[in-house]
């Protein structure tokens, strides 16, 4: 590691902590030349597969783009920006874990409407609609059906008293 202040080459590590979860490790360096202190941060470089759309082009996986399609989705919605970044790390976790190189695009579209089926139902709707292209009306009303008859509709709980 060079110093970032007189560029010599020999430092020496004073500190090693965990943080951010045990994600990063914070090192407090001293360099040998110019006795100035600083502070480094590692983290494990994790390369994420790389995404083969429909049509057979290939493109990176864009974290931005993951998250901006699930915010959009969760709007006005109550859900905490803790959950959904527990939602982004675990897609991303799931697609590391294939260990392929190369996974397709729907693989992507299909964890995160997992993911908003147990976050929200609203939001589920909201990015089915766009993924799966609706059409019309009664698209929406059969995934709402799907949703409800899963036991996970919002009046699922009171069926049973309504029915009888």
């Amino acid at each position: 590691m060079h110093c970032p202040f007189c560029k010599a080459h020999e430092t020496k590590v004073i500190d090693s902590r965990l943080v951010a979860e045990g994600e990063q490790v914070r090192r407090r360096r001293e360099c040998l030349a110019c006795n100035e202190r600083y502070t480094t941060y590692e983290v494990a470089e994790l390369l994420m597969p790389r995404l083969v759309k429909q049509d057979g082009s290939r493109q990176p996986f864009d974290e931005e783009k993951l998250r901006a399609g699930i915010l959009r989705s969760l709007e006005k919605r109550p859900v905490g920006i803790d959950q959904i970044e527990a939602c982004i790390n675990q897609i991303k976790h799931s697609l590391r874990a294939t260990g392929e190189r190369e996974v397709p695009s729907m693989v992507v579209g299909e964890a995160v409407m997992a993911a908003l089926r147990e976050l929200d139902q609203v939001a589920y709707v909201r990015f089915a609609s766009v993924y799966r292209s609706f059409q019309d009306i009664s698209e929406f009303q059969a995934e709402i059906d799907k949703l409800a008859s899963n036991g996970e509709g919002p009046d699922s709980n009171n069926h049973s008293e309504t029915e009888s």
